[in-house]
């Protein structure tokens, strides 16, 4: 998908868009910040490495290019992007995920500044970057019109927005609609995986980009079996760990029904193993 900037009118303000009437974001927000703090995303993300790496080079990242990735868990894109001589700024609101991804900087080398951030008031100056990232990250927070306003306000003119974002139709878009039904979201909140829609990015990005680039990819969540995977994400990802701690043993046990359901029938790995494409946009916006 390439949508060319002749599509788009115009930004006629620069001031941050009004949150919607009776939602309250900040309240909404803390309690999802609660939530990635339970138990240790690290363990989920280092095995997404690879989408940071691929999202480097998708924005075709330049060596000494000033980088800001937003909500960084762990620091996947913020390592890819060191790898590649970037001068890195990595940012979240869980500071134990910080502490994760500077050891793993130190680990390797890597040059890389760790700073807690609200992605919905980074804490920058304008047009400041050249690039900002972000892997399965942004698109978790509540307010998509303002994150969208401030990852385009800290690029500067000319830079480019890089993300990866869980599709609605893809295993992790689905794993959504099924914890929802037993842990329904906050009211007035749009659902995460609409970021992995090409037109909510083009209605969110659209106004200030020139040229934005969409394409569906594929990660492959790779386990012993569905068992293995639910033990793994029921001790370490905060929104399924969250989700089984709200509910009885017997809605707990029909949820385990629906997700092992969902893992079987997308395994591609036969008998013996799991292998389940998880798909996600990939996103380039320049603006």
């Amino acid at each position: 998908m390439n949508i060319q900037s002749a599509t788009y009118r115009p930004a006629t303000s620069t001031r941050p868009p009004l949150a919607p009437a009776g939602v309250d974001f900040d309240a909404i927000k803390q309690r999802q910040q609660v939530t990635w703090t339970s138990g240790d995303y690290a363990v989920i993300g280092t095995t997404l490495q690879i989408v940071g790496e691929s999202l480097a080079e998708a924005v075709d990242l330049r060596a000494g290019e000033r980088v800001l990735d937003v909500a960084a868990g762990n620091g996947n894109a913020s390592l890819a992007a060191a790898r590649r001589n970037a001068q890195v700024v990595s940012t979240d609101y869980v500071p134990h995920l910080l502490e994760k991804g500077a050891a793993r900087a130190q680990a390797e080398g890597l040059d890389i500044r760790f700073q807690p951030a609200d992605a919905e008031a980074l804490p920058f100056e304008d047009h400041v970057f050249d690039v900002v990232l972000s892997t399965f990250g942004a698109m978790f927070t509540p307010d998509h019109r303002r994150i969208a306003h401030e990852l385009l306000r800290v690029v500067r003119p000319g830079g480019r927005i890089g993300m990866a974002n869980w599709t609605p139709e893809g295993f992790i878009g689905r794993l959504f609609r099924i914890v929802g039904a037993y842990v329904p979201p906050p009211a007035g909140v749009q659902s995460p995986a609409l970021w992995g829609s090409e037109p909510h990015i083009v209605e969110l990005f659209g106004p200030q980009a020139s040229d934005i680039r969409c394409t569906r990819r594929l990660f492959n969540f790779r386990y012993r079996s569905p068992a293995h995977w639910l033990a793994v994400f029921r001790n370490y990802y905060g929104p399924v760990l969250k989700a089984y701690a709200g509910l009885d043993p017997e809605r707990q046990g029909q949820l385990t029904k629906e997700i092992t359901a969902l893992l079987e029938t997308l395994n591609v790995g036969g008998p013996d193993s799991l292998v389940v494409p998880g798909e996600y946009l990939e996103v380039v916006v320049t603006k």
